[in-house]
């Protein structure tokens, strides 16, 4: 089954489930859907920051911070966001390796989500094997700043994560 007509459960306000659609169906009505994002920070304090491919069906070709996708039907939250990064990045971690930055909802033209957000410590190795990534980087807080500032970023991150990123112990960043 390709992406398109992968399931997608389909929430209310309060993320219970009120329908089951396809992917194309829930991007066509831009409905209101579960989302995770996962950070990935290497032991040395930097964040893993990646161009998203020209092909993806929101944001191509913008750079996002992190790993991520549509929960898919039935899903858990942390059940999708290891899938995630094992499918982006190549990385497999344990369920209490990611820590919880918490949900939020992020609604623009393009999507309606209800957003879980995590993040966990991964130096590599990565294979970027599912074509969704087209260039990566590491970034300290000053850099992700300055890059921030010169390209386009997926808009629910930088609203539902990025705060929340900010708010982590400096001693997690390099400065």
């Amino acid at each position: 089954m390709g992406s398109a007509d992968e399931l997608v459960d389909v929430v209310d306000d309060d993320d219970n489930v009120i329908g089951v659609v396809t992917r194309r169906e829930m991007r066509a009505h831009r409905l209101l859907h579960r989302a995770v994002s996962i950070a990935v920070f290497s032991t040395d304090g930097r964040l893993l920051i990646h161009r998203r491919a020209d092909t993806k069906d929101v944001w191509p070709g913008q750079w996002d911070m992190a790993a991520g996708g549509v929960v898919g039907s039935g899903e858990e939250y942390d059940d999708a966001a290891r899938r995630e990064l094992e499918e982006e990045l190549g990385v497999s971690v344990a369920r209490e390796a990611m820590v919880s930055l918490g949900s939020a909802r992020f609604d623009d033209d393009a999507v309606s989500l209800l957003g879980r957000g995590y993040w966990c410590i991964h130096d590599g190795p990565f294979e970027f094997t599912d074509g969704e990534i087209s260039e990566v980087r590491w970034v300290s807080r000053s850099e992700l700043a300055g890059v921030m500032g010169a390209e386009r970023f997926v808009p629910d991150n930088v609203a539902l994560l990025l705060p929340r990123l900010e708010a982590l112990p400096l001693s997690l960043w390099t400065p």
